[in-house]
């Protein structure tokens, strides 16, 4: 089983939770998040293919009387 987050170029990643068979459906994933603006990393690792991915908070909304 891989870890749960990795951390690339001090940039913490979370996986996704899913194993891949194949590169072209861990791409294929990818994609989706980075359409959704999501920073991503496709792992192989024992011939299975890992996700992980990251969102930077851009916007903060607070919701209440100050």
């Amino acid at each position: 089983m891989p870890n749960a987050s990795m951390v690339v170029e001090g940039k913490k990643f979370m996986w996704d939770g899913e194993e891949y068979a194949d590169h072209s459906a861990a791409e294929a994933k990818a994609a989706e998040y980075t359409k959704e603006n999501f920073e991503v990393q496709v792992i192989e690792e024992d011939g299975k293919h890992f996700v992980y991915s990251r969102r930077v908070v851009t916007d903060i909304v607070v919701e209440g009387a100050p």
